[in-house]
């Protein structure tokens, strides 16, 4: 078992791979914005991830029931991962601070093997 914070790599219901970022305390922070058929597509997505955590690659929004969340955009302006749903603009900053810290130190797991 891999200690936090790490990306977990994981495999959908219809056998496509996606990803998981869990901070330091144990807390899932963003997911994949899209699943992959090869392991290789999501392991690439996993590596943009950990080096796009300038402020300028978070884009933050609201959602229509009021709740706050956030995507993280690659240099190529594609969405690599999607936040949680946040109940205050704070807490939705706080997310960002989280990923920002802890992507470019993350250890990577595979649940798939």
């Amino acid at each position: 078992m891999v200690n936090f914070p790490k990306y977990q790599i994981k495999k959908s219901i219809n056998n496509q791979f996606y990803w998981v970022l869990y901070a330091s305390n144990v807390e899932p922070i963003l997911t994949s914005s899209e699943q992959y058929n090869a392991k290789q597509g999501c392991q690439t997505s996993i590596a943009s991830s950990k080096k796009n955590v300038a402020d300028s690659n978070f884009k933050r929004l609201r959602a229509t029931n009021g709740q706050y969340y956030f995507l993280q955009i690659a240099g190529n302006y594609e969405e690599l991962g999607k936040s949680e749903m946040y109940q205050t603009a704070q807490g939705c900053e706080n997310g960002i601070a989280s990923v920002k810290r802890n992507a470019p130190i993350a250890n990577i797991e595979d649940t798939t093997i």
